[in-house]
C-alpha cells in the first residue's frame, strides 16, 4: 500500500483525514429520475382523462397534482443521489447516506459473508447493477446501487478477497 495516498494524508492517528469517498454514478439518478416522469406523467394523463371526460373539464385540473409532485421528486431524487457514497478503507467498508437523516454504515471485512451483484432488467438496460453486502447481523447487511456493472464486479471481487483475509471466523 502506498503511503503518501490520500488517506494518509493527515497526521499519525489523525482520524479527521478521513477515507476517500466514492459518489454513486449518474446513470442511477437518470435512470430513477426517467422513471419519475414516466410513473407520474401517465398517472396526469389518466387523471385528466378520466376527470375531463366524467366530471368535466375544471375537475381535469386535478391533473396538475402528480406534475407538482413530478417536480417536487426530480429535485428530491437529485438530493439523494448526491447523499450516497461509499468508501473502501483497510479493515471495513463504509456506506453513507440520507439528506435528512444521515446513516452511516460500517462493514467490517472480516464479518462479510456475501457479496452480491444484482441487476434487474430495468438495472440493465440503464447499464447498472448493485452490490448486496450480506453479514451475520441482518442489521448490517447494506447495498450499493446504482454501480457501472465493470466497478460492481471489482468491488464484488475486492470485497470477497479482503473478506476472505480477514475472516472473522463466523
Amino acid at each position: 500500500m502506498e503511503t503518501g495516498s490520500a488517506r494518509d494524508a493527515g497526521t499519525a492517528g489523525d482520524e479527521t483525514a478521513g477515507p476517500v469517498w466514492s459518489g454513486l454514478p449518474p446513470g442511477l439518478l437518470r435512470m430513477r429520475r426517467l422513471l419519475l416522469v414516466v410513473w407520474l406523467g401517465l398517472i396526469a394523463v389518466a387523471i385528466g382523462l378520466l376527470l375531463g371526460l366524467l366530471a368535466g373539464p375544471v375537475w381535469a385540473g386535478f391533473a396538475l397534482l402528480p406534475l407538482a409532485l413530478m417536480a417536487w421528486g426530480w429535485v428530491l431524487l437529485g438530493r439523494n443521489w448526491r447523499s450516497w457514497r461509499y468508501a473502501e478503507r483497510a479493515d471495513d467498508l463504509l456506506l453513507s447516506r440520507g439528506v435528512l437523516w444521515r446513516e452511516e454504515t460500517v462493514v467490517p471485512y472480516g464479518r462479510m459473508q456475501l457479496v452480491e451483484v444484482t441487476s434487474g432488467p430495468v438495472e440493465r438496460h440503464f447499464g447498472l447493477a448493485s452490490v448486496q453486502l450480506h453479514t451475520a447481523a441482518a442489521a448490517t447487511d447494506a447495498t450499493i446501487p446504482g454501480l457501472d456493472p465493470a466497478e460492481a464486479e471489482r468491488l464484488r471481487d475486492r470485497l470477497t478477497e479482503l473478506g476472505e483475509a480477514r475472516s472473522a471466523g463466523l
